[in-house]
């Protein structure tokens, strides 16, 4: 991608002198559908994980600083309620001009584990995700998008510096996420457990989390030390943090990182494959942020033409 990195991402001194720098409730228009997006500080922290820490991944080091601009985030998971008044043309009869809706899946992606009423929408793919985001601003006129990685992590760590958020102990992880350990093995309604110091709710466990960036198992080695982003130049595997419902706590720390997987879609009898859904992950969702420095309109929009050219004719 060719897109201009301070126009997509935040001002720190712009976003820390604003005084309506809170959290504020967003809604979108021609529903009763709002969402919460919570201030993310800026500031400084070592991303990726110690030799030393238990269950570490070769691809979670060597650890470096890293600044981080400030930038709102969503206080939970994009919901299917939010997702699908979207995806589905019963609810949003009329899309904005130049916008395409997903195509409909041909199998329940919610497998049975719920829907309305608060449940984190799943399995669409990274481009799914981006497009629910360039909807959103063609519907508000707000800019939003996914998180790079290195925002995603510093986001859940919260000025932490332990393995988990709330220290060492993963006896307290029940209390914050779903996991294997307490799920079910199943997801569940957003914002049911403690949030963490900044007010993000779920951001290890329940699903894991689209981010804006093309994996590389060498990531942390090349990245530059101010709102570093490995920005896309092939469809996959792209990177995912979070952990997931059927995790074992050791997949819930903020520094471990998890690829997208083609085989996610392996079971897709569309010909080609759709590019919006990935069948074989229904523990994957994605969460909003929303840089504080908004870039233009064109700026935006080349943003999101670059996605969709990156797509064209894949899978």
């Amino acid at each position: 991608m060719a897109l201009l990195l301070p126009a997509l991402l935040g001002s720190a001194a712009f976003a820390q002198n604003k005084p309506d720098f809170t959290a504020y409730d967003q809604k979108i228009p021609g529903s009763d559908i709002t969402f919460k997006m919570v201030p993310i500080p800026a500031g400084e922290f070592m991303i990726g994980s110690p030799a030393s820490e238990k269950g570490r991944g070769a691809d979670e080091g060597p650890q470096k600083k890293v600044k981080i601009d400030a930038f709102w985030m969503g206080a939970t998971e994009v919901t299917f309620d939010a997702y699908d008044f979207y995806a589905d043309p019963d609810k949003e009869k009329e899309l904005p001009d130049g916008m395409t809706r997903p195509s409909p899946p041909y199998i329940d992606l919610t497998l049975g584990m719920g829907k309305s009423g608060g449940f984190p929408a799943n399995s669409m793919s990274q481009y799914g995700a981006l497009m629910y985001c360039q909807w959103l601003y063609k519907k508000t006129g707000v800019f939003y998008r996914l998180p790079t990685e290195a925002e995603w992590e510093y986001a859940a760590r919260a000025g932490s510096t332990t393995a988990y958020p709330f220290g060492k102990d993963t006896a307290q992880l029940a209390q914050y996420a779903w996991s294997s350990g307490n799920s079910d093995i199943k997801y569940h309604k957003v914002g049911q457990l403690k949030p963490n110091a900044w007010g993000l709710y779920d951001i290890p466990g329940n699903v894991a989390e689209w981010t804006m960036d093309q994996y590389d198992p060498q990531y942390l080695s090349k990245i530059s030390a101010t709102d570093p982003w490995n920005k896309p130049t092939a469809k996959n595997p792209r990177t995912i943090k979070g952990g997931h419902f059927g995790d074992p706590a050791v997949n819930l720390r903020p520094a471990a990182r998890l690829k997208s997987d083609m085989e996610w879609n392996r079971r897709d009898p569309q010909i080609p494959r759709s590019y919006w859904w990935n069948a074989d992950s229904p523990f994957i969702g994605f969460r909003l942020v929303r840089p504080v420095k908004q870039p233009t309109k064109e700026e935006a929009e080349q943003f999101f033409e670059e996605i969709v050219e990156q797509y064209k004719g894949s899978r």
